[in-house]
């Protein structure tokens, strides 16, 4: 696969394609957003994992910078541990929804061919993103990540409740808790949505059991170009 850096009029991103690229072709996108303390590239290696041929998929950076000491740099989508004010968070939706356009217009996305998937603060931001648009996302994947507020999101719950979603989440996270996946599960569920939820056996990460039942949903959800 290839990838290709942008710096983007929203956020900064990377494209990822197959080697055979044929942009007469009309790929499904899947984009994925990163979680805090990491940067765009920290998803990109998933792409050969899920499906190096039948996919088209874009990564992009988080717009605030955060220095951890002793040289190391990272990003967020906005600060962590409750510390965000609703005007930042609104600012990383805004951000992001421009990112999209501008990456639905690069790789000709089209509207409910394209999957939003998110890690740990990403998660939230997909949650956040997609679940008011399901004539956009054909599908949603949160892994390692929970709903913030979730009341503040019941105003844009769209009138139907079956767009997919697939939520990962380790027994041992010390990160995002177990019970604020669960919690947002039975916020779901009670919504009227059917997610697929899964817990696994790991920490705060993505294991290679997570990979094989995303990569199974997504072909269900989103099948990949043939």
């Amino acid at each position: 696969m290839k990838g290709k850096q942008y710096q983007g009029e929203s956020l900064p991103y990377i494209t990822i394609l197959p080697d055979d690229y044929d942009p007469a072709k009309n790929y499904p996108l899947i984009v994925m957003l990163h979680g805090f303390g990491a940067n765009m590239m920290d998803l990109t290696g998933l792409a050969p994992v899920i499906n190096d041929t039948g996919y088209v998929y874009a990564c992009p950076n988080a717009p605030i910078r955060f220095d951890f000491g002793l040289g190391q740099m990272g990003y967020g989508w906005y600060p962590p541990r409750g510390q965000a004010t609703a005007e930042e968070v609104q600012q990383a939706e805004d951000l992001v929804s421009g990112f999209l356009d501008e990456v639905f217009q690069e790789l000709r996305a089209t509207p409910g061919q394209v999957v939003l998937l998110g890690f740990s603060q990403g998660g939230g931001m997909t949650y956040r993103c997609g679940i008011g648009r399901p004539e956009v996302f054909a599908g949603l994947a949160c892994l390692s990540a929970s709903m913030p507020n979730p009341q503040e999101l019941e105003s844009r719950l769209p009138a139907s409740r079956a767009q997919p979603i697939f939520v990962a989440h380790g027994q041992a996270d010390s990160l995002v808790s177990l019970e604020s996946a669960r919690n947002t599960r039975q916020f779901l569920e009670k919504a009227g949505y059917r997610p697929e939820y899964h817990e696994y056996q790991m920490a705060h990460e993505i294991s290679h059991e997570v990979l094989s039942d995303l990569t199974a949903w997504l072909t269900r959800v989103l099948p990949p170009l043939a």
